[in-house]
């Protein structure tokens, strides 16, 4: 897969005013931390029925429920849902198309540097007074080294 293309800056302006524009159309949306979320009842496919069922029974028949229950509210929070969940639909798979299309280029530009450090290599680093930047590159492979098992055990006794 070879993805050759450019986006100008007045693409990328234009793309981020666009994100700003869609912000500002959702004023009310809001940003659960991972408690919250976890805390919070879902409505998934499954249980859509489920909700729609009640909003008619309590639609037919307020008479039973308590005087404080806002069927009106349960509405406009249904139709709340199946408008966001649509946008959802649509942002994720630009989301995943920018994901897989970032992975895809930023993979196309780190092939490209293990290239250039090969050939580097290859073409004799002291001809051209390369040494110190192939030094650098090189420095990204070296690897941490972790306690042998014996050191480890040794240290905890």
């Amino acid at each position: 897969m070879n993805i050759s293309a450019t986006l100008s800056q007045a693409d990328r302006d234009a793309i981020v005013q666009a994100i700003a524009t869609i912000q500002k159309h959702l004023p009310f949306l809001i940003d659960l931390v991972a408690e919250e979320r976890s805390s919070l009842p879902k409505l998934s496919p499954k249980s859509r029925s489920f909700v729609n069922t009640a909003l008619d029974v309590a639609s037919r028949n307020p008479d039973f429920l308590p005087r404080s229950f806002d069927v009106e509210e349960m509405r406009k929070d249904l139709e709340l849902f199946q408008d966001l969940n649509q946008i959802l639909m649509s942002l994720t798979q630009l989301q995943d198309m920018v994901n897989d299309t970032c992975m895809v280029v930023g993979s196309e530009a780190y092939t490209a540097a293990l290239t250039v450090y090969d050939y580097a290599k290859k073409s004799g680093v002291n001809a051209n007074g390369m040494e110190p930047i192939v030094a650098e590159m090189r420095e990204h492979f070296r690897r941490s080294r972790k306690p042998k098992p014996s050191q480890e055990k040794s240290a905890v006794n």
